[in-house]
């Protein structure tokens, strides 16, 4: 116990026996106690009266001269706490500010919103993106962001994904929002102007269709002329031409058919990324007669690989969908599945049901693929083993066909695969 507390309880002691002696001498033991406990209780109504005054005022000296005992004590400890309170204060109001500058000199808008999404407030690119003015706080969002796109995935509350909406602010400017949950179900909206980047992309789209569209009429004539010489030594029944030239032609159709089917698949991919799915387009898709004929062409072009071929399909299954675009994906996970795969190797095909949707899966006890290729697989010209994949006729387009037409069908895409034991190939398709 620290000397000031001592003292305290001295003084109250004192006051209480002096009362009492004062008792004894006037013949009122009872008396003089009283007086002295009266006395002890005036003391404590004072320093109460002390620490409340200073508690009020916190920065001033907390009892002056009268410091000492217990109040001086309480005042010590109420001071230090106090102070280092206030040094603390200080730091987070410091980092607040600073990330209240970070935020303010980001060019994205970003926007604060509580569980009812009402507006909590705003950085200054919210109000260049978005119009947002200091009045708005405390609105719903949907209120002044009123595109139907952002009302949906508003509604929807998947925040996984981004939404891009054109701007009610800016004519011609598209912006890309995103929501974080951050605390207690509050969001903060994140929006990025990405005119500049659409247009890029509007651009290389229509640079591809239009560069496919091109090639396919030289390419078709080169086909057919080369098609046509062939045709003509076959016919002739005695060779025509010499051995060399055949070599060469053959290897010339060969390439210039790869050559149509890479313009078909970019022709496929540029429409794909740059139409939105008709409604009328879409309908009751009897899957397992599609991966009936698929399993079927998948075992000719095993030829004499003698791929096992499995089929685990549930009958009458269907799905509701843009049939040559599912045909194109379902196609191109099989042939892929056959290609990568050992002769004698197994290619199953499986279409089923369950409490993730519906589920076509593609297995094979092939290559397999090395960890670090899967993210980038998709990507459009992609290859792990170029030199593999040109010589197996692959245009190295197909897994990227398949990530948009799931894409088209709100379906997800996941990819299992070890090295030197195969690979899983899963489409997950909403009910």
């Amino acid at each position: 116990m620290s000397r000031g507390l001592w003292a305290e309880l001295l003084l109250i002691v004192s006051l209480a026996l002096g009362g009492l002696g004062v008792g004894v001498v006037l013949g009122n033991a009872w008396v003089g106690l009283s007086f002295g406990l009266a006395l002890v209780i005036v003391r404590l109504f004072w320093v109460v009266m002390r620490l409340a005054r200073w508690l009020d005022h916190p920065r001033s000296p907390i009892a002056g001269r009268y410091a000492a005992g217990w109040l001086g004590h309480l005042g010590q400890r109420l001071r230090r706490a106090h102070l280092t309170q206030r040094r603390r204060d200080r730091r987070w109001l410091r980092l607040i500010r600073e990330y209240r500058r970070a935020a303010d000199a980001l060019p994205d808008a970003i926007v604060a919103l509580d569980q009812h999404h009402r507006i909590l407030g705003f950085n200054p690119a919210a109000r260049q993106l978005l119009g947002l003015r200091q009045r708005d706080l405390g609105l719903p969002v949907e209120h002044l962001l009123r595109q139907p796109d952002f009302i949906s995935y508003l509604r929807a509350a998947d925040w996984t994904r981004d939404v891009d909406m054109p701007s009610d602010h800016m004519a011609g400017q598209v912006l890309s929002v995103h929501m974080v949950p951050y605390v207690q179900g509050r969001l903060l909206l994140i929006a990025r102007d990405v005119t500049r980047l659409q247009r890029l992309q509007a651009m290389r789209q229509d640079f591809v269709a239009n560069v496919s569209h091109e090639l396919r009429t030289p390419l078709t004539v080169l086909s057919g002329y080369i098609e046509t010489l062939l045709d003509s030594d076959e016919e002739d029944g005695a060779q025509a031409l010499p051995q060399d030239l055949l070599r060469i032609l053959d290897h010339m159709h060969l390439q210039a058919d790869r050559m149509r089917r890479i313009v078909e698949d970019l022709l496929l991919l540029s429409r794909l990324e740059t139409t939105l799915p008709n409604e009328e387009q879409f309908e009751q898709v009897h899957v397992p007669s599609l991966l009936n004929a698929i399993a079927e062409y998948a075992a000719h072009l095993s030829g004499e690989g003698a791929h096992h071929i499995v089929r685990e399909v549930t009958p009458d299954l269907r799905m509701r969908g843009v049939t040559r675009e599912l045909d194109s994906l379902f196609s191109n996970l099989v042939f892929n599945a056959v290609k990568y795969t050992q002769p004698g190797g197994t290619v199953t095909i499986r279409w089923f049901k369950d409490v993730r949707g519906l589920v076509f899966e593609v297995q094979d006890t092939g290559i397999g693929i090395a960890p670090q290729h899967i993210p980038r697989l998709t990507e459009r010209f992609y290859r792990v083993d170029v030199g593999r994949s040109r010589t197996m006729g692959g245009t190295g387009l197909g897994l990227a066909i398949v990530k948009h037409v799931m894409l088209r069908h709100h379906g997800r895409l996941e990819i299992e695969s070890v090295l030197g034991q195969g690979s899983v190939f899963r489409c997950i398709f909403p009910i």
